[in-house]
């Protein structure tokens, strides 16, 4: 069995859970469960700490996880990224008091205070920066006030956190994070269990991302509808029983739907209709 890593809590647990459960894989029922057998696809989830699981894949004893990007650098773990999942996205930065310092160049000599030493230890090193690097767990806003660092390095979402706590973001962000899936460095890239689990991944995404449209046009009209709706590889263009009309389906971005039934409406196309897409294969 192809033997998966999975969060058992945190802002990455339900999201996976509910992208696995899309992609048809059997879930756990209870947080409680560690471990459950879903034999009809052949695989064996095992719900760990999200910290924890590049060290687990990266021994060999698990063949994938799903994780955070910044877990799985700050970690160090031999393993890495194999397919961005598109949730669970985050951004770290360096904040100080203003005045203090501007960038990552005018770091040399601090001390900096984070969650995320690996993370912060590598940008450093990176940038050719000599500076301290203190652990803390959580609330790392108040390092600067306590005198223990000038600087911290943390997720920063809207700035308000840090604002309120008199300091202000620097430089360009260290990375961006978002949750992965992720194998053991110089594993079989090709092996089937893990292509498939993979493919039915990518179909999820794929799904959540396009909806199908169907519309009909007049014949005349179509080489302009169907540069508004390309599809992937063409759309499928039906005749219709009554004499110069078709009808057309195609895959389109769901963030542009309804611009592109507006812009088909406007050449002449009726009868236009989006339905999700639940799952695919591309």
């Amino acid at each position: 069995m192809l033997r998966i890593a999975v969060p058992n809590k945190g802002s990455l647990s339900g999201p996976a859970a509910e992208m696995l459960h899309e992609a048809g894989y059997q879930q756990r029922r209870e947080s409680k469960e560690l471990r459950i057998v879903d034999p009809e696809n052949e695989v064996e989830f095992f719900y760990l700490r999200p910290r924890d699981i590049a060290i687990y894949v990266s021994s060999g004893r698990l063949d994938i996880g799903i994780t955070g990007r910044d877990l799985l650098i700050d970690s160090g773990a031999n393993a890495e990224e194999i397919l961005p999942l598109g949730f669970a996205r985050s951004t770290f930065r360096y904040a100080t008091k203003p005045g203090t310092a501007k960038g990552v160049e005018d770091l040399g000599g601090m001390t900096v205070a984070t969650s995320y030493e690996g993370i912060v230890a590598k940008h450093l090193a990176d940038h050719g920066i000599d500076a301290s690097v203190v652990h803390l767990d959580g609330a790392v806003e108040t390092a600067i006030e306590l005198g223990v660092a000038e600087v911290i390095a943390d997720v920063v979402e809207t700035g308000t956190s840090l604002r309120n706590a008199g300091l202000e973001v620097i430089g360009e962000p260290i990375m961006k994070s978002e949750a992965v899936v992720i194998r053991r460095t110089g594993a079989d890239g090709e092996e089937p269990k893990v292509q498939q689990f993979l493919r039915r991944l990518q179909g999820v995404l794929v799904a959540r991302t396009y909806v199908m449209m169907d519309y009909d046009c007049r014949v005349e009209q179509l080489e302009k509808a169907v540069a508004l709706t390309p599809g992937l590889e063409s759309p499928t263009v039906s005749p219709l029983h009554n004499e110069g009309w078709v009808a057309v389906r195609a895959m389109v971005p769901a963030k542009v739907a309804q611009r592109i039934m507006d812009d088909l409406y406007e050449i002449g196309a009726r009868a236009i209709l989006t339905t999700a897409i639940h799952a695919c294969r591309l």
